[in-house]
Formats: structure tokens, sequence, C-alpha cells
């Protein structure tokens, strides 16, 4: 009885001591689960693109894209030049928004919204920008009208495709040694006076060609926008009223386009489809046809220039109000990230870093984004670029009931056929609506 007395207080001890082992010490603290902690959040990542005209233009977007990547919170971004010319770059975009490798935000010209659009591979950004605060009226009404348009109907709208980076309109930079050697009366002086219209032009193109020698009068690159200043200043145009369909065979586009003609059938100027610039840079071309985004490289010049306004048409100067805008990739992974950045990179302040370099007059309409502009010297006559914008231009565009890119490459070898004597004007008027009906809807 006394051994099962011993061996029972045994095992109440044993329990005991087991139990005080749950129990915490006075040096020991009681467990506990670690508190659940966030990671911080993580920088969106946004890749952009322009393509810039020249490495100095590079090098200034790639300063902005370091600047925002400090000035938009959460945000971190990398910086890529498109480096195709032409259409070559849109086409090289399409091929990699189809691979899944374009960037998140990046700039097409304005003739090719409609065409990334209905493509289905850029975003329609009215939400987001609705979110933001953005005002369309900030912005030229031109290339509004057509970020706005919507796919259904092809008529302006609440879509929102892009902001417009920048706008341009031609000029003609004159070369104003040649000018004074020849003897013949100064452009600039000519448009002062109301006087430069298209018989005045043509003497000053013949005056400076008499000089002879390698020195021509005149010289224009051979794409849709130098030659169709010609067919805008007779009335005419590429479409008709309602851009749905071919409008080169009117009678005012063929005064146009017979005006042009007869400039080129003279050894006055620089051959059609020959570069103007390089011999203009090098002093031996009187007048030069260019948009804005030329100045940076005629900065570089060791003549006396200047910019002059076309010269007044039968209709007017013919002028175009060139644009081109910031859109979003519609596989992006943040798109409201995304349109913060096409935001910051349109503000007054952005743009005005890109004014200064001498290629692009800013999209905003604020008279305080045009007196700034008016300051970024050479050329003196900076005014002739924003008379022509004031001077009823017309809007750069897409072709929303069709495509711009097949009418574009259907349209720019007939026309470069008649400018150069390789098919007659009439054959022309007769067929050219007809060989590119197939580049509109219906």
């Amino acid at each position: 009885m006394k051994r099962k007395l011993v061996f029972l207080i045994a095992i109440l001890a044993m329990i005991a001591s087991a139990c005080a082992s749950d129990e915490p010490s006075e040096t020991e603290a009681p467990a506990t689960e670690a508190p659940a902690t966030e990671a911080p959040p993580e920088d969106v990542e946004l890749r952009w693109m322009t393509r810039p005209d020249n490495p100095e233009e590079a090098a200034v977007y790639e300063g902005i894209s370091d600047q925002l990547s400090g000035d938009l919170d959460g945000i971190t971004l990398t910086y890529e030049p498109g480096s195709n010319e032409g259409a070559g770059y849109q086409q090289t975009l399409l091929t990699n928004l189809s691979a899944g490798t374009a960037p998140d935000v990046f700039w097409i010209p304005g003739t090719d919204i409609a065409d990334f659009a209905s493509r289905g591979v850029i975003l329609d950004l009215r939400t987001y920008a609705d979110d933001a605060g953005h005002n369309d009226d900030d912005f030229y009404p031109g290339p509004m009208g057509h970020l706005t348009t919507d796919l259904e109907t092809g008529q302006p709208g609440n879509a929102l495709w892009g902001l417009p980076r920048d706008v341009s309109t031609f000029a003609l930079y004159v070369n104003l040694d040649l000018i004074a050697e020849a003897g013949v009366d100064n452009p600039v002086e000519l448009e002062a006076s109301g006087d430069w219209d298209w018989d005045a032009f043509n003497e000053v193109v013949d005056g400076v060609a008499a000089l002879g020698g390698e020195i021509k009068g005149y010289g224009q690159s051979a794409w849709w926008g130098p030659y169709g200043a010609w067919l805008n200043a007779t009335g005419g145009g590429f479409f008709t009223a309602d851009r749905t369909a071919c409008g080169l065979d009117s009678a005012e586009s063929i005064a146009g386009l017979s005006a042009l003609r007869d400039l080129y059938s003279t050894d006055a100027v620089i051959p059609y489809g020959e570069d103007p610039e390089t011999p203009f840079r090098a002093g031996t071309v009187g007048m030069f046809q260019n948009g804005r985004w030329a100045t940076p490289g005629i900065r570089t010049v060791e003549f006396n220039w200047d910019v002059v306004g076309l010269p007044e048409g039968p209709a007017g100067p013919g002028n175009w109000l060139f644009w081109g805008a910031y859109v979003v990739n519609a596989n992006t992974a943040d798109p409201a990230a995304a349109f913060a950045l096409v935001q910051a990179l349109t503000e007054a302040s952005v743009q005005a870093q890109i004014s200064e370099l001498g290629a692009n007059i800013p999209s905003r309409v604020s008279q305080e984004a045009l007196d700034a502009f008016l300051g970024f010297t050479p050329p003196a006559n900076n005014q002739a670029f924003l008379d022509g914008l004031a001077n009823n231009p017309t809007t750069e565009g897409p072709l929303w009931a069709g495509s711009w890119p097949e009418f574009v490459g259907l349209m720019d070898g007939a026309i470069q056929a008649v400018v150069t004597g390789d098919r007659d004007i009439a054959d022309f008027e007769a067929n050219i609506c007809d060989e590119t009906a197939s580049a509109f809807d219906g």
C-alpha cells in the first residue's frame, strides 16, 4: 500500500511539472504572432517613345524623361527614341504592338490616329481624363476634333485617343544672303507689306536661280504635306468636304497641281524628289519649304537666314496645321499611370522645353505658351509660324472613313508622276479617284 502511494505522488508531481512548463516564466515572454506587414508599393514602370528628328531632340526627350521620373509619384520611366523615318516608324510600332513589345505610351502622327484606333491597339482615355480633370479646350480644336472622334460614327464625339504633343505649320526658310546677292525683293518684307503672293514668289525663285551654277531658287520634299499645300492654296484638297471620298479630281485641286507642275517644269528649282534641305544648308538654295521641326538643323548654317509664311495662292496660303499625339498602348498594365504620363508630357512647362529647341510649337492655346514660343530664336520671324496657325490652315488628320496609309501610298506616286512630267495631268484628273477608291470604306 505504501509503495502504491509513493507511485501516485510521483505521477501527480510529473503532471504538475508539465502543467507548470506551459505557463510563462518571469524571464520568458509569452509567444506572440508576428504582426502582418504590407510590402511597400513598387513603382509602376512605363516605357515611352517619340520619333525625334535629330540627336539634339532625342537628348531633350531623354532629359524630360529623367525629370518626370522624379516628378511623377510612383512612376519610373524609360525613354526610347524611335529610329525609323516616315511611315516606317508607324509600321514598326504596329509590328511591336502585335508582338506585345511596344511601349506603354508612344507618339504617332495625327494622320495615323484612326488607323491605330480602329485596330484596337490604343486606348480610349476619356474615363482616365475625366478622373484627372483634363479639359479638351486647353488644346487646338483641330487636333482635338480628331482625337475625340467616335469610331462608330466617324464624327467628333466623347472618345479621347490621346493628347497632342505639339503643332507646326509650314514656312519658307530663306537664305537672305542669296536674296540680297540676286537683288530681288526680300520675301519677309514682301509679306509684311501684304505683297507676298505666287507671282512675287516666282519672281524670287527665278531671280535667285539666275545667279547660275549650283544655285537654285526653291526646293521642297516630295511627301504629301508640301504638295498638299499647293492644292490647299487653290481651294482644293485630298478629299471631299466630308472626308469620305477622293477630292483630287476637283477643279480646285487640279489648279493647285498644275501650278506645282509648272514650277517644276523649269530648272530654277531642286528636281522633284531630291532632298532640298541638304543643299539649302549648304547655301545653294534661296528658299526651302518645311515645318518648324527643321529649325534645329537650320540653326547650324553659317549664312544669314530667316523664315517667311507661304505665299498667298488664289484661296490663301494653303498651310497645314501639323500635329501628333501621345497615345496609350491598349495592353499597358496600368492605364491610369500611362495617362498621367501623357498629361505630364503635354504640360506647358514640358512643351516649352521642346519649343526652345526650335523644333515644335506648343499644342496648348494659352497666350503664355505662344508668347514664350516667340522668344525662341532664331529665326527672328517666328511670327510666321503663328500666322500660319491663325490663317485657316488645313488640319492634318486621319481618314476615319477609310485607310490613310493606303490612300497616301496611291496618291504619292500619282502626284510625283504628274509633277515630273511622266503623266499627263488630264489622265490624272480622269482616273485618280478611281485609282484611290479602294482606300475608302464602302
